[in-house]
């Protein structure tokens, strides 16, 4: 039996994050999951895993796990930087820590961790980094003012860190899901925001399993190292925007 190579997953506890990890170890990879709570990581129960306890923002700490997890399982072959954050409210009434926060985790943690793994990728012409952004950084939303703009951001870094390292041989993907249940409406605080986004929600049926957006995580992933699937935008079918 070939032995995979190793996955590392940021935002590892919940959500798409949890969803991915799940589907990479059912395709046979060992995996470094990354994230605040180490609990609902352990619990998901995986072989061949490095649970860690870290804030991606904290670069020192996230290489040192990664080091860590390559002394057990060989390079990182694969890079998905999900972890991010979500608040929405007009800027006028945004609480100036959580656009702090947004940026922080939506934007620079994903740069700094790429600049972990990228020297080692590009020196062996292989390895693939994965940005998980959004649809909400293709269109602009009402009360998604910073959010928008922190995805937009993420989108046009991406595209550029593809284009550097497409002479490397490394692959750099964009997953751009919609409406996905999961908890990252939870820094939303209830009022007027919160159920206009719920209302929407409802009137299209939910948005996807976190499990819907893992798959297409996987199945690009899974194209051979010259094919890159630079981009995928996955939604449900009635979401109209």
């Amino acid at each position: 039996m070939d032995e995979r190579p190793l996955v590392v997953v940021t935002g590892a506890s919940s959500g798409i994050g949890a969803a991915a990890a799940r589907a990479f170890s059912a395709a046979g990879h060992p995996l470094l999951l990354l994230a605040r709570r180490a609990g609902p990581m352990e619990a998901l129960g995986l072989p061949d895993t490095i649970v860690e306890a870290v804030d991606v923002t904290d670069s020192a700490a996230v290489a040192a796990a990664i080091g860590r997890a390559e002394e057990a399982y060989g390079p990182v072959d694969l890079l998905v930087n999900n972890a991010g954050m979500m608040s929405l409210a007009p800027v006028a009434e945004q609480d100036p820590q959580h656009i702090q926060r947004m940026f922080d985790l939506n934007c620079v943690a994903p740069m700094r961790l790429a600049q972990l793994v990228l020297p080692a990728m590009m020196a062996r012409r292989g390895g693939t980094i994965m940005n998980v952004g959004s649809i909400a950084g293709k269109a602009l939303y009402g009360d998604h003012t910073v959010y928008c703009g922190t995805k937009y951001a993420l989108h046009v870094m991406t595209e550029g860190l593809r284009r550097e390292t497409a002479a490397h041989g490394v692959r750099v993907m964009l997953v751009a899901p919609g409406m996905v249940d999961t908890d990252l409406l939870s820094n939303t605080g209830a009022g007027r925001v919160l159920d206009g986004y719920l209302d929407y929600k409802k009137s299209i049926g939910g948005g996807l399993a976190p499990e819907d957006v893992a798959e297409a995580m996987l199945h690009a992933y899974r194209l051979p190292q010259h094919v890159n699937l630079r981009e995928i935008v996955v939604a449900a079918t009635v979401q109209d925007s």
